[in-house]
């Protein structure tokens, strides 16, 4: 019985800390459905299984988002739409993002101005500077996808990445979410590969999101990819768009 009860706990840790895509609610289901996503939108859904994320991440009607390093706004117009018109979206493009060719500031600024998406806000500041104080606790979900290994690469100029996480955590709302979703590295790697093959190591995100305050609340596997073998860059064509990715939520313990 003894045993039987260990492999119980064990199984029921594994489920909770890898949690599998289940059902889209049906809001999630709408936006990735809409008609008016933008192609360049759409032709990436396959690699990146939005309504899977969009679920896990919890969001829903009526709450605010961050979109950290929104890019083309992939990410951004999805939650304005869960989120809806009582809802916001933050499309913060750190500040040390803003010189990058592709304009970020101007594609973020541009989604604001589209038909459905006028609950989007475009903000910049440093990674590692706080909000200002209206924001700070307002928050139910912070997001980045594909984007944390920037934050350790020399473009960032030595931005502090712990002071970043600790404004994530004074963002949120007591039990509010935090996701980060990146290319895996090696394990066991930490830092080494951010810059090079654009990949960083699953557990050292852990240990510095978790050294923040946040609490471990589960992992979704649906980008997961046991071929990829951690030593190419994303960008090689062999694994572009199918790299071994990870997704964590991490929790704001409700006070």
């Amino acid at each position: 019985m003894k045993h039987l009860t260990v492999a119980m706990a064990a199984v029921a840790a594994l489920l909770s800390s890898q949690a599998m895509a289940q059902t889209p609610p049906a809001a999630v289901t709408a936006a990735v459905s809409d008609p008016t996503r933008p192609e360049t939108d759409t032709r990436q859904d396959a690699s990146r299984h939005p309504a899977d994320l969009v679920a896990f991440s919890k969001a829903k009607a009526g709450d605010a988002v961050v979109d950290v390093a929104p890019g083309g706004g992939y990410w951004t117009r999805l939650f304005s739409t869960v989120v809806g018109p009582k809802g916001k979206v933050y499309a913060y493009v750190p500040g040390e993002f803003a010189a990058f060719k592709s304009n970020p500031v101007a594609l973020a600024s541009a989604i604001t101005s589209e038909a459905g998406h006028g609950n989007v806000e475009m903000t910049t500041l440093p990674l590692a500077q706080p909000w200002p104080p209206a924001v700070r606790g307002t928050v139910d979900v912070v997001w980045t996808f594909e984007n944390y290994h920037d934050f350790h690469d020399s473009f960032m100029k030595g931005a502090d990445v712990g002071a970043y996480n600790r404004a994530v955590f004074d963002l949120l709302k007591p039990g509010g979410f935090y996701l980060v979703g990146d290319h895996a590295a090696a394990a066991g790697s930490k830092l080494k590969n951010t810059e090079d093959l654009h990949r960083i190591d699953p557990e050292e995100v852990k240990a510095q999101i978790q050294k923040a305050g946040f609490v471990f609340d589960g992992e979704i596997k649906v980008l997961a990819n046991a071929e990829d073998d951690h030593t190419l860059k994303v960008f090689d064509a062999a694994v572009r768009g199918k790299t071994d990715r990870f997704v964590f939520r991490f929790k704001k313990p409700a006070k």
